[in-house]
């Protein structure tokens, strides 16, 4: 009987640790599972070293007057131009997704976020065809003072940010969450944490809201529900970074 006993115990002892074993495989198999699909839903657009995945709007490589500095693109507009624009966009393009960055703009400083944007070279600059989302410094830019819709977080000249103390002041790191999605007919805008602004992304309420913005009659503008991301050239100094987006 004391043998029946050990042995027994040693069964048990045995069934204890594969059993251990098989919970410590399991957990690892499903963190595995989890990182793999935290990766795959995300897709980096810029990881501070370099300018792979963007050009200039209608042209080649991205170089002067952006710069890559501590892990940001930054624009430093040139005291020449000669007609010369420097906005950015993704090489692909995307329809339904959320972007993911952070900006900082600088004093009296202006900018924005497009999405949508045709190339076609009878258009010439993103605005024409991509709708905006506002870049700026609201205590020392004029175009605050032209109303909300021209703030900081707004949809440009359509939808004003619903709060006015969500961003940051010129010189500070704001995050931006911009979703837009063609099949349930959303879009909004998170700013540091902060839902900000709702809106339709087409059909009848978009074709309203563009009729009475300063974009009503501009043949082609938000019609492209597929596009090209794109960061402005308005002038002033900007930063980016930590820009990444999923596709829905």
């Amino acid at each position: 009987m004391k043998y029946l006993g050990v042995l027994m115990a040693l069964i048990l002892t045995l069934a204890s640790c594969k059993q251990k074993e098989k919970t410590t495989n399991d957990n690892t198999k499903i963190e595995k599972e989890s990182n793999a699909e935290t990766s795959e839903e995300w897709t980096i657009l810029f990881d501070g070293s370099s300018f792979d995945g963007w050009r200039y709007y209608g042209a080649g490589e991205v170089v002067a007057p952006w710069k890559l500095e501590d892990g940001a693109m930054v624009f430093y507009p040139p005291k020449e131009r000669n007609g010369e624009r420097y906005d950015i966009v993704t090489d692909k393009s995307y329809t339904n997704f959320v972007l993911s960055l952070e900006w900082k703009i600088s004093e009296g400083g202006n900018s924005g976020i497009f999405w949508g944007i045709s190339e076609d070279p009878k258009y010439g600059v993103p605005y024409a065809t991509g709708p905006e989302i506002q870049v700026l410094d609201n205590e020392r830019h004029s175009d605050a003072k032209n109303g909300p819709t021209r703030q900081a977080g707004a949809l440009y000249d359509m939808v004003p940010p619903s709060s006015s103390t969500a961003v940051k002041a010129a010189g500070e790191w704001n995050t931006c969450i911009l979703t837009v999605n063609h099949i349930t007919n959303e879009g909004n805008v998170v700013l540091n944490g902060e839902e900000i602004a709702k809106f339709p992304v087409h059909g009848e309420l978009w074709d309203e809201m563009v009729a009475n913005s300063k974009f009503n009659g501009w043949d082609g503008f938000g019609v492209y529900q597929t596009g090209k991301i794109g960061l402005q050239d308005h002038a002033d100094i900007v930063s980016y970074r930590n820009i990444k987006i999923k596709e829905l």
